[in-house]
């Protein structure tokens, strides 16, 4: 199982961290030992002094594919959640000044949070995903998938064109604007519409 993620997929979420829009998906990685489930305690990490909350759709890979088109792309995911791609933004600040990868503050273990998978039901496919982020019973992040600049379709069209895509990976499809910490003693609610998929407390 891979983790496979996109960055700056949403404009406005660039431009508030001060970075191009990109002419392709920007595609990252996280190994498995990232994944975290809600049944586990999330412990804030010791290395980092500004742990951020990234919002995002999570496709679920239902189909080995390599090379797929894009009007082939919706055989090939059949469920949706919505996700947090934690990111420990000092240490991502650093490593980004110098020019260095960005392993040690967007892939360290449990920074992959995963909601509870859906469906993806024929109704997606006609309007826009709504999808939100509250912290504190606060809504920091609101997003629509009609508003990414790379669709689903092109997502797994290109991330295919350099990784063999398999059943159970998961997809994180970028972040809208709204990113923001979160701190020791934080309820993290996340949820498609108005439905909630994903509840993590910080420790």
């Amino acid at each position: 199982m891979k983790i496979i993620c996109i960055g700056r997929n949403y404009a406005a979420h660039a431009k508030e961290l001060g970075n191009l829009i990109p002419e392709e998906p920007v595609i990252f990685m996280k190994p498995k030992s990232a994944l975290y489930l809600p049944s586990a305690n999330f412990y804030y990490p010791e290395f980092t002094n500004e742990l951020h909350y990234e919002c995002e759709l999570v496709l679920r890979v239902s189909k080995n594919g390599k090379y797929i088109a894009v009007e082939d792309a919706i055989n090939y995911y059949d469920a949706i959640t919505v996700g947090i791609d934690f990111t420990a933004r000092d240490i991502q600040d650093e490593l980004k000044k110098k020019g260095l990868p960005w392993e040690k503050a967007k892939a360290f273990d449990n920074s992959a949070a995963v909601g509870e998978f859906i469906p993806f039901t024929p109704s997606f496919k006609q309007i826009g995903i709504q999808f939100s982020l509250t912290k504190n019973k606060e809504v920091m992040q609101n997003g629509n998938s009609n508003y990414m600049m790379f669709n689903f379709a092109t997502i797994i069209s290109n991330i295919s064109n350099y990784f063999s895509l398999n059943i159970g990976d998961l997809i994180f499809t970028g972040t809208p604007e709204g990113v923001g910490e979160c701190m020791v003693g934080d309820k993290i609610e996340c949820f498609i519409a108005a439905e909630k998929l994903l509840e993590v407390y910080i420790k």
